[in-house]
């Protein structure tokens, strides 16, 4: 599953439906694939990381690790290990054991600056260590700004799987500023990525479906682009005061329907998520956060949508 730095088919699609295209990017798209001292000076001093992986049968998920500053180290340009571990319950626990694709993600909130790294990794002994395919960062577009809080909060995870149905599971989702997202292409791996808008902008709009914007980014169309070729993908919403998460695997549709987008100021596109499984774990992790403010460059959500 290895691909020269230049967008797969679905990419090119997505780029040319959104008016974005460049032929000159036909020669490579300027991403880097390996790692240099600027990323390591950043991958040490973050606390955590979202990842994305299959499980046995594989559906994506999207998952959060964590550790003290230096969990994440470049060993070398093409090598980087990452010590830390799932817990027992999550999806992805039994991952990443005979080197497979995955989808990094490490965000910090404070500064509002994200670094993505895609490739293969595999677990050697307490040590995930990953083979890089694409590192690179991105625009600091719609990242809610927040602080981390000193001092770590004892795990206690209780888990309860089912659906959408349940009241309390909807609020989350439509009260979310910032969720995760992963996807996956034949050619180009497993990719993780962020989505953030004020608080409406994720929509349940079925009993085992929702809705969000996908708004102007970098033009890459890296999640999006995996959608045109493969539908499956994963999403993590993270409840920052309490350390709760709720994982869903599912397969996601694109729609440019422009009545539909009427709906969402800013909007592209619409991605309907429609959800298979769901996992939401009490206290799965040990750091909480403060908001300090939202991203200036989040659209208002009106016409219909939680304000």
């Amino acid at each position: 599953m290895t691909k020269p730095l230049r967008y797969h088919a679905g990419e090119i699609a997505v780029q040319q439906r959104a008016n974005a295209f460049d032929p000159a990017d036909l020669d490579g798209n300027g991403l880097g694939s390996t790692f240099d001292p600027r990323v390591d000076a950043f991958l040490r001093s973050q606390r955590w990381a979202i990842i994305s992986g299959l499980d046995s049968e594989g559906k994506v998920w999207v998952s959060c690790i964590w550790g003290s500053p230096g969990f994440m180290n470049v060993e070398t340009e093409r090598s980087l290990a990452i010590r830390a571990s799932l817990p027992a319950t999550d999806p992805l626990v039994r991952s990443f054991r005979e080197g497979e694709e995955i989808g990094i993600l490490a965000l910090d909130p404070a500064r509002r600056r994200r670094m993505r790294i895609n490739g293969r990794a595999r677990w050697e002994g307490e040590i995930l260590r990953v083979s890089p395919r694409e590192v690179y960062g991105n625009c600091p577009k719609y990242i809610q700004r927040r602080e981390l809080l000193a001092g770590d909060q004892p795990l206690a995870p209780q888990v309860a799987s089912g659906s959408l149905q349940s009241a309390g599971r909807r609020e989350w989702i439509q009260k979310a500023d910032t969720f995760f997202i992963g996807s996956i292409n034949v050619e180009a791996g497993l990719d993780c990525s962020h989505r953030g808008g004020n608080p409406g902008f994720v929509q349940a709009t079925g009993p085992n479906q929702i809705a969000f914007p996908d708004y102007a980014g970098n033009n890459m169309f890296q999640t999006l682009g995996n959608f045109e070729l493969d539908p499956r993908a994963g999403l993590l919403f993270i409840d920052f005061e309490s350390g709760a998460t709720l994982q869903m695997t599912g397969k996601a549709v694109v729609s440019w329907d422009e009545a539909r987008l009427a709906r969402w100021p800013g909007a592209q596109s619409l991605i309907e998520f429609h959800v298979e499984r769901v996992q939401e774990t009490t206290r799965a992790l040990p750091l909480r956060w403060r908001l300090l403010d939202y991203s200036p460059f989040n659209p208002e959500v009106f016409g219909g949508l939680q304000k």
